[in-house]
């Protein structure tokens, strides 16, 4: 009970004193929190990449490709394969009976960023008549639908603020060919709203597809039906296709660029918390050497030297904390909910998101401050403890 005592009175003198150090403290403080700010700014674009992507995913929804392909720009499906696709068992239904299947067409073309003028790849898709019903979380937020059979198309919302020429209204030209922007949609905050739609019929003629399309999206009556229309396809002698959910197809073009930024995160946070640490050693040996002659009267008057330590790493790991909680603050104001868009190297092809600031990035940033303050602090706090009281009593 002693002991603890003496923790609770040493620590609370050191806390009560940081405002006589508040230059060095400030220092300190900033110092970590731009560790924390730079490391959650960073993740923040892998936490917002792969919340698009994931939020892309189904369990009922699935895409047929063929078979080694390992995305959909190396898939090829022909018009007659599409039919056999759609008569597979486990499929959901429209009221007439009609397979929930989408044949869709994927090419990419280049579009100027409304922000810097470059040249962007952006995903243009045809679609099947059932592909607002097959995803089933596609809404027309701006315009209208665009008409079957027209050179028109609809922008999903995220395109549409970053790329320029998507306007409900205007006109743009791709190739040869002019197109009439009708309209905008939203899918949810999916990847689909970085894309641009049209009819895939006509989207075949304009880059002279032909009867070919790359996937086909297909909608099940339940998500347990998976494995029955899996089977059923991928058995048939006259198709070669693999089946995949929507969401897992997601995910696997999501990892490499998660990977990758989080890679970076780590590394940059690293680098800079060297210098945070050296900048929470020279704080807290300051404080120790400011604190000479009251750390050696408390040791004289019977405070042991655990206590001394502990007060010591409670200081830096309270300035420590304190950066962390500052420089997240400082990161979530900043960084969540900007808007940006990156390459999805699984397709080259531009995908529009927001940053995003998570609670568990967040959680991070706090225990690297922590780690930093720890290591700041500890060898001051030995220093302290060792000091030789005599010796410290006579500094002036």
């Amino acid at each position: 009970m002693n002991w603890l005592i003496q923790v609770l009175s040493v620590t609370w003198f050191a806390l009560r004193t940081i405002s006589q150090r508040k230059g060095a403290a400030a220092a300190t403080v900033i110092g970590i929190g731009g560790v924390a700010m730079v490391f959650v700014g960073v993740l923040s674009i892998g936490a917002g990449f792969s919340a698009v992507m994931g939020s892309t995913g189904r369990d009922d929804i699935v895409l047929v490709l063929r078979a080694g392909a390992d995305g959909e720009l190396s898939s090829g499906i022909g018009g007659p394969e599409v039919k056999l696709i759609a008569d597979a068992p486990g499929l959901a239904r429209a009221a007439d009976g009609t397979a929930l299947a989408s044949p869709e067409l994927f090419v990419i073309i280049n579009i100027p960023k409304r922000s810097t003028g470059t040249d962007a790849n952006v995903p243009f898709r045809g679609v099947g008549p059932a592909a607002g019903e097959v995803r089933g979380n596609v809404q027309i937020v701006a315009g209208r639908m665009f008409e079957r059979g027209r050179n028109e198309v609809i922008a999903g919302a995220q395109a549409a603020r970053e790329f320029a020429g998507l306007d409900v209204g205007s006109t743009i030209k791709l190739g040869n060919t002019e197109w009439a922007v009708v309209g905008l949609f939203t899918a949810s905050g999916g990847a689909a709203e970085s894309e641009m739609w049209t009819d895939a019929s006509v989207l075949q003629g304009a880059y002279q597809r032909g009867n070919t399309y790359q996937s086909v999206r297909v909608r099940l009556s339940s998500a347990e039906q998976f494995q029955v229309a899996k089977d059923a396809l991928t058995t048939n002698p006259q198709l070669n296709v693999k089946v995949v959910r929507e969401g897992e197809f997601f995910a696997e073009q999501s990892t490499v660029l998660n990977g990758y930024i989080t890679t970076i995160g780590y590394v940059i946070a690293f680098l800079m918390s060297l210098g945070a640490v050296f900048g929470a050693l020279n704080t807290m040996y300051g404080a120790v050497a400011a604190r000479v002659r009251e750390i050696a009267t408390l040791r004289a008057l019977g405070f042991g030297p655990g206590p001394v330590v502990i007060s010591i790493l409670v200081e830096s790991l309270a300035l420590a904390l304190l950066g962390g909680v500052v420089g997240g603050v400082a990161a979530y104001l900043a960084f969540d909910g900007f808007g940006a868009a990156t390459m999805n190297w699984q397709t080259f092809s531009q995908v529009a998101f927001a940053f995003r600031v998570t609670p568990e990035l967040l959680v991070q940033a706090a225990i690297i401050a922590v780690f930093i303050g720890l290591v700041g602090g500890l060898f001051p706090a030995v220093r302290a403890a060792r000091l030789p009281i005599a010796s410290a009593l006579r500094e002036t």
